[in-house]
């Protein structure tokens, strides 16, 4: 939704703010967490700055850095602006679906959804396991710690050093990530795991579900038309 709004709707992205606002205020997350969290997300927008020096429409200002001649333009800086609102509102909502939902049910959504099986199992098992790589990952630290340690100067070597360290320490952790995995492959396969995680309580999607779906939809659309064709645009 938020990232097919045209260039400048800068209304139609304060209200969708608003609306994610009042929601996670409704969640009982606060008014103002999603934002903040969002904000991490927001260096990775710097791939777009080139935008307001390559689009040439508006040229409001000539800077010269020497050898470099750059034009920067009004029409690149609404470019760049709206794909940095449409980023940081998209992973405050990716956000807000995962605060207030459990992960077993947004699995299950994904299986009903018809997401490739493979795919809901790769994410299934990630979540599983991504906390036993933290672990792994914190006892090598320690380790490391604790086989190079200086008097009263921390962590001993050189930077060099240790990066040759962390370096290591990454392989090793994906060979034991790898031979991990292997492992429990042959465990699951060996009690006739078939590719698909099964509970006694998945849901199913009903017809309250498309009802509210379908309204869901309807509204996307038409905030999507009146974005389009009424709210002001900067």
């Amino acid at each position: 939704m938020i990232s097919l709004l045209p260039v400048g709707s800068a209304v139609a992205f304060i209200f969708a703010w608003l609306v994610l606002i009042a929601c996670s205020a409704t969640a009982g997350l606060g008014p103002f967490r999603l934002s903040r969290a969002a904000v991490v997300a927001l260096p990775f927008t710097l791939a777009a700055l080139p935008l307001i020096f390559t689009v040439h429409e508006q040229v409001i200002a000539d800077l010269v850095l020497g050898p470099v001649h750059l034009t920067i333009s009004s029409e690149g800086l609404r470019r760049f602006l709206t794909i940095t609102a449409g980023s940081w509102l998209s992973v405050q909502i990716a956000l807000l679906l995962a605060f207030t939902t459990p992960f077993h049910d947004l699995v299950d959504a994904l299986r009903e959804l018809h997401l490739p099986r493979i795919l809901v199992s790769i994410i299934s098992f990630m979540y599983r396991y991504i906390a036993v790589l933290g672990d792994e990952a914190s006892r090598m630290l320690r380790a490391r710690d604790a086989r190079s340690a200086g008097a009263g100067r921390g962590t001993g070597g050189s930077l060099r050093w240790r990066a040759t360290v962390t370096g290591r320490m990454v392989g090793s952790l994906f060979l034991r990530s790898y031979e991990r995995s292997e492992r429990i492959y042959a465990a699951m396969q060996a009690r006739g795991f078939e590719g698909e995680f099964r509970h006694l309580g998945a849901r199913r999607v009903g017809r309250s579900d498309l009802f509210a779906l379908t309204v869901m939809l309807a509204t996307f659309v038409l905030y999507e038309v009146l974005a389009f064709l009424w709210l002001p645009r900067l």
